[in-house]
């Protein structure tokens, strides 16, 4: 797997990452979860050289795409999202003509590189993550020693184990985790770290899961 180009910056008032993923060798990079402060990300952009060819929608929730209008009057690039959180969340459905909808593990290409979007349904029905080479940029759906909350509207704890226990098994131990908060020790870390002491990756049964997942919030 290709090591890409991956800009974290943490933003706003809830410790959220937002990402600038691109090739190494190219200029092009993809805005993942646009929110907060916009002029912060065009900044980055330019102090790294780079050029923003479209923008990544983890999940529509609004800390994680608050900044679509103003990234929009900066860029005139396509927004990708999930099929099936087009089809949930209307905020989304107000992007027109910018919305790309994508199916699970469709392409999403940037530059020289084909980086796919994993459909992995829990924290909202068309959550999903894109593996960029080694970098799997995870929105809410994985966190370092976490998972994303599924008792939320269009959450579905059943959904989050298989996303975690089947879709995201596919991932290589080796690649990188690049969650959407900072909610852990670290801000990144390898697959291999968050299988080992993540204790949602630790169940072989979704009942277990299900359990321990929507077990009361203190």
């Amino acid at each position: 797997m290709r090591e890409p180009y991956v800009r974290q910056l943490k933003l706003g008032p809830m410790d959220n990452f937002v990402y600038l993923v691109g090739p190494r060798d190219s200029d092009e990079v993809v805005v993942v979860d646009p929110a907060w402060d916009v002029d912060a990300i065009a900044e980055a952009v330019k102090a790294d050289g780079k050029r923003v060819v479209g923008a990544f929608v983890s999940h529509c929730h609004f800390d994680h795409i608050n900044g679509l209008p103003d990234l929009l009057s900066m860029w005139d690039v396509p927004v990708y999202a999930q099929r099936e959180e087009v089809q949930f969340s209307p905020e989304l459905r107000e992007l027109g003509g910018a919305l790309r909808p994508v199916g699970p593990g469709d392409d999403v290409r940037v530059g020289s590189q084909v980086f796919h979007a994993l459909h992995t349904p829990g924290h909202t029905p068309g959550s999903h993550c894109l593996l960029a080479g080694d970098a799997l940029v995870s929105g809410d759906t994985v966190f370092i020693n976490g998972c994303g909350r599924c008792d939320l509207k269009g959450g579905n704890p059943e959904d989050m184990y298989r996303s975690l226990s089947q879709v995201l098994a596919k991932v290589p131990d080796t690649a990188k985790l690049f969650p959407g908060h900072d909610y852990a020790d670290v801000p990144v870390t390898s697959m291999e770290a968050v299988r080992k002491k993540n204790p949602y990756f630790a169940f072989d049964n979704v009942d277990a899961f299900v359990a321990f997942r929507m077990r009361p919030r203190k």
